[in-house]
C-alpha cells in the first residue's frame, strides 16, 4: 500500500502537467490561428481540472497509456483548415517532447547539484523524490508524445497525416475516425499497441537520460 501511495505521489504531478500542457498547446495554437472555441469554453488554461478525463487518468495508472479531455477545435475559423489543423494537432505531442527534454535536463542539473551541496538527511529527502518525479516526467511525456503521433484517428498523428495528404485522400482517411477508438482498444487488448510504441519510448527515454 505504501509503495502504491508513493508511486501516485511521484507520478501524479508530472502526469497532470503533461496532460495539461498537451491540451493547452492544442487550444493555444488553434486560438492563434483564429479559433476562439477553446478560450470561449474555458479550456485555454493551465488549470488541470479543466482538462482531466477521469477514465483517461485512471487508464494511465493501470495501462500506462492515458488521455485528457480533447480541447474542442472548430476548423471553420481557419484560413486553411487542412493545413492549420496539422499545426494544431502537432502542438500537443511536440509540447510533450519539449517537456521530456526539459525534464531530462533538469535531472542532469539535479545530479550536478547533489555533487555540490553537503550531504544531509533533509537534502536526501528532497532530492531523491524530486529526481524520481523528473525521471517519471521524461517517461510520461514521451508516452504521450509517441502515442499521440500514431496515425490512428482520433489521435493527433491522424490529423497530422491528414494535413499532408491530398484533400480527397485526406477526407477519405478522416472517414475512418468513427472506427478509430475501437481499433485502439483492439490494439491495446492484443498487446500490439505496446509492441509498437514501448520500444520507441524506451529508446528515447534512455537517450534523454543517458
Amino acid at each position: 500500500m505504501n509503495d502504491t501511495i508513493l508511486q501516485f505521489i511521484i507520478l501524479a504531478p508530472p502526469l497532470l502537467l503533461a496532460l495539461t500542457v498537451h491540451e493547452f498547446a492544442h487550444g493555444y495554437v488553434a486560438f492563434r490561428l483564429g479559433d476562439p472555441t477553446a478560450r470561449a469554453l474555458g479550456r485555454l488554461t493551465l488549470n488541470p481540472i479543466k482538462h482531466l478525463d477521469p477514465l483517461g487518468t485512471i487508464a494511465f495508472f493501470i495501462f500506462h497509456i492515458g488521455w485528457a479531455k480533447p480541447v474542442p477545435v472548430n476548423p471553420s475559423y481557419f484560413k486553411n483548415p487542412q493545413k492549420d489543423m496539422l499545426w494544431v494537432a502537432l502542438a500537443g505531442p511536440a509540447t510533450n517532447l519539449i517537456m521530456a527534454i526539459i525534464s531530462a535536463l533538469m535531472t542532469k542539473a539535479l545530479w550536478l547539484l547533489a555533487q555540490i551541496i553537503p550531504y544531509s538527511a533533509m537534502a536526501e529527502a528532497v532530492l531523491i523524490p524530486l529526481n524520481s518525479t523528473l525521471i517519471a516526467s521524461v517517461w510520461i511525456n514521451l508516452v504521450l508524445c509517441i502515442f499521440n503521433f500514431l496515425p490512428i484517428p482520433p489521435l493527433d498523428g491522424s490529423r497530422i497525416l491528414a494535413g499532408i495528404l491530398p484533400p480527397d485522400l485526406a477526407r477519405s482517411y478522416a472517414s475512418i475516425e468513427r472506427y478509430g477508438f475501437i481499433l485502439l482498444i483492439i490494439l491495446a487488448a492484443t498487446g500490439v499497441l505496446s509492441k509498437l510504441i514501448i520500444p520507441l519510448i524506451n529508446f528515447a527515454n534512455s537517450l534523454l537520460l543517458s
